[in-house]
């Protein structure tokens, strides 16, 4: 499964398949290695996703009005 084309919900899903298919110890030392490198593919590839995610995220305050205003996600509310 390409990592790119995947959802994020299938890389998700493939990685915990990769994890219960290691955790089982039943793979030969090669398909061991090919499974774990795949994995940290999916990890490199999800970490971005969920990055790239946090920085679109928002979060809305009460302005002097009472409407919402929206502020960046960093700022520190005080």
């Amino acid at each position: 499964m390409s990592a790119k084309k995947a959802t994020f919900e299938q890389q998700i899903q493939r990685l915990e398949e990769i994890v219960t298919a290691l955790e089982k110890g039943d793979a030969q030392l090669a398909e061991s290695l090919k499974l774990f490198e795949e994995g940290t593919k999916l990890i490199a590839a999800c970490s971005k996703e969920l990055d790239q995610a946090e920085q679109q995220v928002v979060k809305l305050m009460k302005g002097a009005d009472g409407a919402p205003v929206e502020l960046p996600f960093e700022e520190k509310e005080e």
